[in-house]
């Protein structure tokens, strides 16, 4: 299967269920909205710890923090001044490595504000993921990750998502 046809599938199934709460980085995470949207929640159950706060990386609680229209059909970003500001611009970013494709290592690969509990569904909203391709590949884990890389904020993604982070590389 290809890498588009992967995410799209990805995206749908966020969309379509969430069975179980999972953790927020943020504090006192409630989900907020429908299934499919948010930040996503991390539960008592989850085996892994949440993220460790780091103040050298782009918050989810800011990343999250996007509006939704409706327009021709379509549901579409409307991000505050702040996340605008960003665009272009280089940024760190941490979370969780949802592979796209088979393999150790990883150079094109969705990072999430939350771990994956199940390998069919997403644990939030396109606005608690961000698209990664990186300048070598990175050894996937289920530990949470470090990218800096330039940040795109896309407006009008034709897979759903709202954020990308090109030219990454791994920060310790």
């Amino acid at each position: 299967m290809s890498t588009k046809l992967l995410l799209l599938a990805a995206l749908l199934c966020a969309g379509l269920a969430q069975a179980q709460l999972l953790s927020s980085p943020i504090e006192g995470g409630v989900p907020s909205g429908p299934p499919g949207s948010g930040a996503g929640t991390h539960g008592a159950q989850s085996p892994f710890p949440p993220l460790k706060q780091r103040s050298d990386v782009l918050p989810w609680s800011f990343l999250t923090n996007v509006k939704t229209r409706l327009e021709k059909n379509r549901v579409l970003p409307v991000f505050p001044p702040e996340i605008l500001a960003l665009d272009g611009k280089p940024q760190r970013v941490q979370g969780f490595m949802m592979p796209l494709e088979p393999g150790e290592r990883q150079t094109h690969f969705l990072l999430t504000s939350v771990p994956l509990t199940c390998s069919f569904c997403l644990p939030g909203g396109p606005e608690s993921m961000v698209e990664v391709r990186t300048k070598t590949p990175i050894r996937y884990g289920m530990e949470p990750v470090v990218v800096q890389g330039r940040l795109s904020v896309l407006r009008d993604d034709p897979y759903g998502l709202y954020y990308r982070i090109v030219e990454a590389v791994p920060v310790k």
